[in-house]
């Protein structure tokens, strides 16, 4: 569990300052910064119930359930009321007037027996209500590999910015070590002047590694709904989890099961019964109808005198058969096996699509690692390097110059190595996006490679 710098905090304060702290946390403003997560996964449970993009997705795939179930509607059975009232005067030839009232009162009720038509959008609603959920794994995959993107750019951020502080303290003494061996004469000018530069360009280096620093960290503020956090670094040693399987086929016999590949099968499947719509223009329609009224007369007409009350009521089928509808239903058919056509096409550029990316995403995370790989051998042998140069700039067979070469080459390749490794961990989770297979187990996985 999280424990703010407050509770942690064990050095006396008096009672107005304790008072004036309740204050703030009651008053929620310095809540965000208490209440930050720290790991990936907390940062991914953040934004999902914060991220506007996800939400907007979530909300969509919510309202398809009842979008679907107003289709149901199309075969169940509907009933109306429907009132009126007329007042009619009549003047005769003889100079009287007379007038009447006449109000209704009439309960109609009609139920579906065969509608082809209606069944086929039913059929269809269910199968867009089946593309919702892919469009919501979809945004959920999306949500895991944004949220870890801002994570490890944070983190690349941070180790640049240690890099570059830790390469700037080292210039700062080679150049002090320049002033002095120049004011007792053992070096030249040049020398001082080379490492001033150093120390300059790693001065300029600084303030650019802070300012990314503060644009990825607002990056990752804004994506998760927190202020101030500070990610968890990966545990080390550094254990880089295998990509399994390691076969490049295997993971592309996966991405049948890809929201792409999904959400292309069902608008195909759409596109069909569309088809099977259009045709059902030409069958006929079967409808139970009954009526129930009671009508009202009072006052007199031309016609009659005696007022009353009437009742009535019917029951019955209706048939309906369009015979000709100038030649629409046969162009809507045509129409509709074209669409049908394209949504086949869809279908087959999603399948190329999914397996070009996987294909690309996993060589991606095997090059990442031959790369973390030469990257560990290089630390090493700069590291080695800059102890020689070292030896030898005191013994007087290197320069000054050297040394700042051998130290900025050590820490730019710490930088790099670092970099490498986010990237191997995050091309990990884009692989799984790529093959459809990321779930939020994945985020739990990532999880345990990073410091508690």
């Amino acid at each position: 569990m999280f424990e703010s710098p407050l509770m942690k905090r064990r050095t006396p304060r008096s009672t107005s300052s304790r008072l004036l702290c309740g204050f703030w946390v009651a008053a929620g403003l310095v809540t965000p910064a208490l209440t930050s997560a720290q790991s990936l996964l907390q940062l991914y449970e953040a934004a999902r119930q914060y991220d506007a993009a996800y939400l907007a997705a979530k909300s969509l795939a919510d309202s398809a359930r009842y979008k679907a179930a107003q289709s149901d509607a199309l075969l169940r059975p509907t009933a109306t009321l429907v009132g009126n009232s007329t007042r009619t005067e009549n003047d005769l030839p003889s100079g009287v007037s007379r007038g009447s009232t006449t109000s209704a009162l009439t309960l109609q009720g009609r139920q579906p027996l065969y509608n082809r038509s209606s069944r086929v959008t039913i059929d269809q609603s269910q199968r867009t209500l089946e593309l919702s959920k892919w469009e919501l794994e979809t945004a959920e995959q999306d949500l895991i590999v944004r949220v870890a993107q801002a994570y490890f750019d944070v983190l690349a951020s941070q180790d640049a910015l240690e890099t570059t502080r830790t390469n700037k303290i080292a210039i700062a003494e080679q150049l002090a070590s320049a002033k002095r061996n120049f004011q007792v004469g053992t070096q030249t000018i040049t020398d001082t002047r080379e490492a001033q530069a150093k120390f300059d360009l790693a001065t300029a280096q600084e303030i650019a590694a802070e300012n990314d620093l503060r644009v990825k960290g607002i990056a990752l503020d804004m994506l998760v709904g927190r202020s101030g956090v500070k990610p968890n670094a990966l545990a080390t040693p550094v254990a880089l989890p295998a990509t399994t399987p390691a076969s490049v086929d295997t993971w592309v016999s996966q991405t049948e099961l890809h929201p792409l590949v999904q959400r292309a099968m069902l608008a195909t499947d759409i596109a069909k019964l569309e088809t099977e719509k259009a045709r059902a223009g030409h069958l006929p329609t079967l409808d139970a109808v009954a009526t129930a009224g009671t009508s009202q007369f009072s006052g007199s007409s031309a016609v009659t005198s005696v007022p009353g009350t009437t009742q009535t009521a019917t029951l019955g089928v209706q048939f309906n058969w369009p015979l000709y509808s100038g030649l629409s239903v046969q162009n809507r058919i045509k129409e509709t096996l074209v669409l049908e056509e394209k949504a086949r096409n869809d279908l087959e550029a999603a399948r190329r699509a999914t397996a070009q990316s996987t294909r690309s995403a996993y060589f991606g995370v095997e090059s990442g690692r031959a790369q973390v790989a030469a990257l560990e051998a290089a630390e090493s042998s700069s590291k080695l390097a800059l102890e020689a140069t070292q030896v030898g700039y005191k013994v007087g067979v290197r320069v000054n110059l050297d040394v700042l070469n051998a130290q900025t080459q050590l820490y730019t390749t710490r930088r790099d190595l670092a970099k490498a490794r986010y990237d191997v961990v995050l091309n990990g989770l884009k692989l799984r996006q790529s093959a459809g297979q990321l779930k939020a187990e994945d985020v739990v996985s990532v999880n345990r490679l990073l410091m508690p």
